[in-house]
């Protein structure tokens, strides 16, 4: 990918907004300090001082804000996330910020820090790459900060290498384990058993403490920056409708933005500005979360029935907007990363849209590839590059959102005089980055599995 283009704006919000992140810890509901037990222990909120170091480490949490092509009179901007080479995620600014927090809670106590989380894959890669750079940095020692990620096996190709895997000391204390059972989402509850069985013998034979980060506000206090970032770059105007579009499985990007929204409303300048609308964008393997908001339950029954169409081998229907139209399968998997079903954040999501305005929409892969000439050439003229050949591409979030943008209004589920703020998660090529090899990872199927992977008795 390239990053390149006039008239962007691109600034480090983490670190420019780094002395609000008490307020932004405070109204995501989290206590500054954590639970230093075994079992259940997570480090406070609290973060390092900024020194040269820690600003170096902070260093990959940039974003930029690009103007795009116009759509059918919409004006278009993408809020783009990726911009760090070792991940091109959104996922980047909250595990640098997550393993923060382990680096100062290490400095203030000399206990040692083994993060455990669960991961289709991106979550996983960023909170590796933020270890390793705190690591390469001297913010700790290869023994004091340790990360290990679960991720469904489906999702091995996204993995990436890393000197946290090449390096035989650091691979063996940062094992990668890949679950190879039936059910994708079962990676989440098998990490927290691992942590909830072990945790107290890591912690007597060993000094250091297991930490289970998979939790929302975890991931809030970064996003919640995205709304900051938007006040610097391109403040909303009086009057000015915004639509913030957002390809999700569990929306914990777009719930962190409306806790940065929040935050700037307080002030009394704030009061003529209009709270964006919230658009998500799914597929059908897992459309949980436009299922809940058009009808309040996650049952798979309200989405629409299909036809087979033999002379165009394509599923088809035509009732309600918010599901593709057209699609190779009614379930079909775009990107094996969009794997959450009932997400426990759907009820918030729709309180809030149901506040503010938005709504959602189902994508099909067909519908992507339909879009997908446009769409490239809409990002390289804003600096962005998607492969020439769409099967390249290994990350398909933003591709999906913009697909997900068109459709909508194309069909009127994006209403009329909006400017659209698409939030660009993640997009790579499998050209940008060195995947997996043999041996790399662990394959597990059980807690004893992964306690043997990771030396926990």
């Amino acid at each position: 990918m390239t990053y390149a283009g006039a008239g962007n704006v691109t600034r480090n919000p983490v670190l420019e907004h780094y002395h609000r992140l008490p307020d932004i810890v405070a109204a995501c509901g989290q206590e500054p300090h954590g639970a230093p037990q075994p079992e259940g222990f997570r480090p406070g909120f609290h973060f390092p001082e900024l020194d040269e170091a820690v600003r170096g480490y902070f260093a990959a949490a940039v974003v930029s804000w690009r103007r795009l092509e116009d759509f059918q009179g919409h004006p278009m901007r993408l809020l783009d996330l990726t911009a760090n080479p070792a991940t091109q995620t959104t996922k980047t600014p909250a595990s640098l910020l997550i393993v923060a927090r382990a680096v100062e809670h290490l400095r203030r106590t000399g206990i040692p820090i083994l993060l455990v989380t669960p991961t289709s894959a991106n979550k996983g890669t960023a909170l590796r790459d933020a270890v390793l750079r705190a690591l390469e940095l001297g913010l700790a020692e290869p023994h004091q900060l340790r990360v290990v990620t679960i991720s469904p096996a489906a999702c091995r190709s996204k993995l990436r290498r890393s000197r946290l895997v090449t390096d035989p000391e650091l691979r063996a204390l940062n094992p990668v384990l890949l679950y190879d059972g039936q059910q994708a989402e079962d990676v989440k509850p098998l990490a927290r058993e691992f942590v909830r069985t072990h945790a107290a013998d890591w912690a007597r034979h060993t000094g250091g403490r297991m930490w289970f980060s998979l939790e929302l506000a975890n991931y809030m206090v970064a996003d919640a920056t995205r709304a900051f970032f938007e006040e610097d770059a391109d403040p909303i105007t009086p009057g000015e409708v915004r639509t913030h579009a957002h390809a999700v499985s569990s929306a914990f990007g777009l719930l962190g933005y409306h806790t940065g929204r929040t935050l700037l409303e307080a002030a009394p300048e704030a009061a003529s500005i209009q709270r964006p609308e919230s658009y998500l964008v799914q597929h059908l393997h897992i459309p949980d979360m436009v299922l809940s908001q058009r009808f309040g339950s996650f049952d798979r029954r309200n989405a629409p029935r299909y036809a087979w169409d033999p002379a165009e081998r394509l599923y088809h229907q035509d009732v309600d907007p918010s599901f593709p139209y057209t699609t190779q399968s009614p379930s079909e998997i775009i990107d094996p990363t969009f794997y959450t079903h009932r997400p426990p954040t759907a009820q918030r999501m729709n309180e809030i849209i149901g506040k503010f305005g938005g709504g959602g929409i189902v994508v099909s892969r067909h519908e992507c590839l339909k879009h997908y000439p446009a769409v490239r050439t809409a990002l390289a003229h804003a600096g962005l590059s998607l492969p020439e050949d769409p099967d390249e591409l290994a990350e398909w979030s933003l591709l999906m959102a913009m697909t997900g943008v068109r459709e909508g209004v194309e069909r009127g589920l994006i209403g009329p005089h909006r400017t659209v703020v698409i939030h660009g998660s993640g997009t790579y090529a499998r050209s940008d980055y060195q995947p997996l090899h043999d041996g790399d990872a662990h394959l597990v199927q059980s807690v004893a599995d992964v306690a043997a992977a990771v030396g926990a008795k």
